[in-house]
């Protein structure tokens, strides 16, 4: 239905949405522990904004600027997962949500590396 006429009406995509498709697509990535439990440093970008821990996204006349902040396992390549993160993040916003994605900032914050057991030598 490509050639029927727009319906009146006005569609809004919450920038808190956009922040859940950040979180979700980071943590679904291979060699992300968990996102880091601090806010990312705000962007003096205009726009609206949303923030969750370790996110943020901002909404600016139809385009999508994002930051994630990401503890990482320690056989990750971190300059790989990083750039993972940039693609899978792009492409998750522009293929749901349909905005145009004009910047995906990654920070890696640590690296988790698992507790020995006390019977480890």
């Amino acid at each position: 239905m490509t050639d029927a006429a727009p319906i009146p009406g006005q569609v809004t995509i919450a920038p808190r949405v956009l922040t859940t498709i950040v979180r979700q697509t980071a943590l679904q990535t291979e060699g992300v522990q968990r996102l880091a439990h601090k806010p990312p440093r705000r962007s003096h970008m205009p726009g609206k904004r949303a923030h969750a821990p370790g996110v943020e996204v901002i909404l600016h006349e139809g385009a999508v600027h994002a930051s994630v902040h990401v503890i990482t396992s320690p056989n990750a390549n971190m300059l790989t997962l990083a750039q993972t993160l940039q693609n899978e993040i792009a492409h998750a916003i522009e293929h749901i949500v349909g905005l145009r994605v004009t910047s995906v900032d990654v920070t890696i914050d640590d690296v988790h590396f698992p507790a020995r057991s006390a019977t480890q030598p």
